[in-house]
C-alpha cells in the first residue's frame, strides 16, 4: 500500500530542559489553533507530574496535548511505539486541517519520529510482567544470558544489569519468533511528513540559573511526596520509568543514601549534565536553525520568535515539499 505524503509543514521545537519550549508552545498552539504532540520520553507516564515538568491540568485543557499520560510507569513505552504512534497521530491531524506541533527534547523520539526506527510492534503485557518478575528474582545477569542463547547479537549490544532491554528484547523473540537485532537490520522508513525544526537555547549561566531554580520549585511543589506516592501505589524505584533524573535522587534520599541537600544538588547537577547532552545530540541531528533567548525573555516572546523563524523558512521555501504555511486553525 502506498504511503500517504502530506505537504503542509509540521513544525518543531526542540532543545535541552528548563530552556522553556513548553511554555512558548502554549503561547502559539493557543494562538494559531495548533495541537501539540509531546515528544518527552517521561511525560508519557502517568503520575509522574512535578518530576517531570508537566503541564499542569489548566494549561492541558487549555491546548489539546498528545502523548502525554499515556502508560503507566510500570508499562514499556519505546521510541519505536511512540514513532509508529505519533506518525498515525499527526497523519490524522493534517487530514483534519490541524497543524501539529512536535514540542520535546528527547532525541530518540525525535529520531525515530523523523527518520524511522524498526522495532517490531508486538507486545504481550503478560509475558512482559513475567519477564521483569523474573528479571527481579533471578537477576539482570540470569536472562542477559537467555537472550545470549536466542538473540547473540542483541546480548552483545545490552549490558547485563540493562533488565529494561533485555526484558524487551525477550518479549520481542518469545512473541514474534524473531531476534530483535533481525529488526534492527531492516532499513527504517522516513516519515512523509515535512517537518520544520527550531532550536531553542540561551546562555549557559542563564540555563542552569533556570535549572536551579525549576528544582528548587520541583522540591517545593512536592516532589519528594510525590515519590513517596508511587511507592504507595506498588511502583518500585527499579523501574525504567523512574531511574531518571529527579526520581533517582530522591529515590536515593528516601532510602538514606543521600540528605536533603545532596539529593538537591544531586539532581541540578545530574539535570545541568543532561542539558549539556541534549544540546550535543541536537546540534547533530538535526542541527535546527537555533534561537538564542535570554532567561528574562517572556513565553510570548520567545513564541513570536520561533513563529517568524518558522515562517521564513516557509516563505523562502525551505521545506522538503509544498508552498504554503498553516495558517490560524490548520
Amino acid at each position: 500500500m502506498a504511503q500517504d505524503s502530506f505537504d503542509s509543514p509540521v513544525p518543531c521545537i526542540i532543545g535541552p530542559t528548563a530552556v522553556g519550549k513548553t511554555a512558548a508552545a502554549l503561547v502559539l498552539a493557543r494562538q494559531r489553533g495548533w495541537e501539540i504532540i509531546s515528544a518527552d520520553s517521561r511525560q508519557v507516564y502517568r503520575f509522574l507530574d512535578v518530576g517531570t515538568a508537566k503541564p499542569g491540568v489548566a494549561e492541558l485543557a487549555s491546548v489539546p496535548h498528545h502523548f502525554i499520560n499515556v502508560r503507566n510507569p510500570d508499562e514499556i513505552y519505546s521510541a519505536g511505539d511512540f514513532a509508529r504512534e505519533a506518525r498515525a497521530r499527526i497523519a490524522e491531524l493534517l487530514r483534519r486541517g490541524i497543524t501539529p506541533l512536535v514540542v520535546g527534547g528527547s532525541g530518540l523520539y525525535i529520531r525515530a519520529l523523523v527518520e524511522g526506527f524498526f522495532e517490531p510492534p508486538v507486545t504481550d503485557r503478560r509475558l512482559q510482567m513475567d519477564l521483569k518478575l523474573r528479571a527481579q528474582r533471578e537477576g539482570g545477569a540470569t536472562l542477559h544470558a537467555e537472550l545470549q542463547r536466542v538473540d547473540a547479537v542483541s546480548a552483545a549490544r545490552l549490558h547485563p544489569h540493562d533488565a529494561h532491554r533485555i526484558v524487551r528484547a525477550l518479549e520481542v523473540y518469545y512473541t514474534s519468533g524473531q531476534p530483535l537485532s533481525a529488526y534492527w537490520r531492516r532499513t527504517p522508513a522516513a516519515a512523509p511528513f515535512a517537518f520544520h525544526f527550531i532550536g531553542l537555547t540561551m546562555p549557559r549561566d542563564q540555563l542552569y540559573a533556570r535549572i536551579h531554580y525549576r528544582v528548587e520549585s520541583m522540591l517545593a511543589a512536592g516532589l519528594v511526596e510525590e515519590c513517596r506516592k508511587l511507592v504507595a501505589m506498588g511502583y518500585t524505584p527499579d523501574l525504567n520509568a523512574l531511574q531518571t533524573v529527579g526520581y533517582a535522587e530522591v529515590f536515593a534520599f528516601l532510602a538514606g543514601r543521600l540528605n536533603g541537600e545532596e539529593m538537591a544538588e544531586a539532581i541540578k547537577q545530574h539535570t545541568r549534565n543532561y542539558a549539556k547532552r541534549q544540546l550535543t545530540w541536537f546540534r547533530k541531528n538535526p542541527n535546527p536553525p537555533w534561537i538564542e533567548i535570554a532567561g528574562s525573555d517572556s513565553a510570548e516572546r520567545v513564541a513570536q520568535a520561533a513563529l517568524d523563524r518558522f515562517e521564513k523558512q516557509w516563505e523562502t521555501g525551505k521545506r522538503e515539499t509544498g508552498d504554503r504555511r498553516p495558517e490560524a486553525g490548520e
